[in-house]
């Protein structure tokens, strides 16, 4: 059984109209989720009163939670937890059927169209992914700065190889700076290397993973200094 998010109910009116949208846009202004810190099934109710995905230039939260919420499968969305919300249609909606009626004889149309309402939206939800993906390229990539000591195994030890075999390891994101040679005693100098990173690109172990394994130069690595 799923456990309930105690989080206060969340309360929605005609999501087919600009100012049901505009609540809805209001109130993800602030959150991620309908209801609480994780998906629930408030999250799917409210999708599935949705008529399309929503602008993003007049509902920019609003669009940027339906192309999250509309990316999780059926499975995952099935486990997700019960959430606390309340959606009414707005007044001009549809009659209700003719108890009395027992043969649809427009369900084979119904169900094309559903069918094309379906295939629409999913082509305007990855436009909008595709779009938020754009977005995302465009930010400037955070950068650190990382000055690293690396140790050779003694006096004896070619630091000019052990340098050139640092630098051999290339990635994208990753720039190599300036070093020098530091006395560390007994006639043993260690290798400081400044290097600068992208953070969504290069992973620091990466890095040390490829110095470590230059096992005739090397000895171990340090992270020396560090700054954004």
């Amino acid at each position: 059984p799923t456990e309930s998010l105690d989080i206060a109910m969340a309360s929605f009116s005609g999501l087919d109209t600009p100012a049901g949208l505009k609540s809805l846009n209001e109130h993800l202004a602030t959150r991620s989720y309908i209801s609480g810190f994780a998906p629930s099934t408030a999250d799917t109710q409210v999708l599935a009163e949705l008529v399309g995905v929503p602008d993003y230039k007049q509902y920019p939260h609003a669009a940027r939670w339906f192309a999250h919420i509309f990316s999780f499968g059926c499975e995952k969305k099935s486990r997700w937890p019960a959430g606390k919300v309340t959606v009414k249609k707005s007044a001009g909606g549809a009659p209700a059927a003719d108890d009395d009626d027992d043969i649809d004889f427009f369900a084979e149309d119904d169900e094309d169209e559903e069918t094309k309402m379906e295939n629409e939206m999913e082509r305007k939800v990855q436009i909008a992914l595709r779009a938020n993906a754009a977005r995302q390229a465009a930010k400037p990539s955070a950068k650190t700065s990382i000055l690293l000591d690396v140790k050779p195994w003694d006096d004896e030890t070619d630091m000019a190889a052990l340098e050139a075999g640092v630098r051999q390891f290339e990635m994208d994101g990753l720039v190599w700076g300036s070093s020098k040679l530091v006395a560390v005693g007994y006639g043993i100098k260690k290798l400081q290397i400044l290097c600068v990173v992208e953070d969504d690109k290069v992973c620091l172990d990466d890095i040390e993973d490829h110095i470590t394994s230059l096992v005739d130069y090397c000895q171990s690595m340090d992270v020396a200094a560090m700054s954004k």
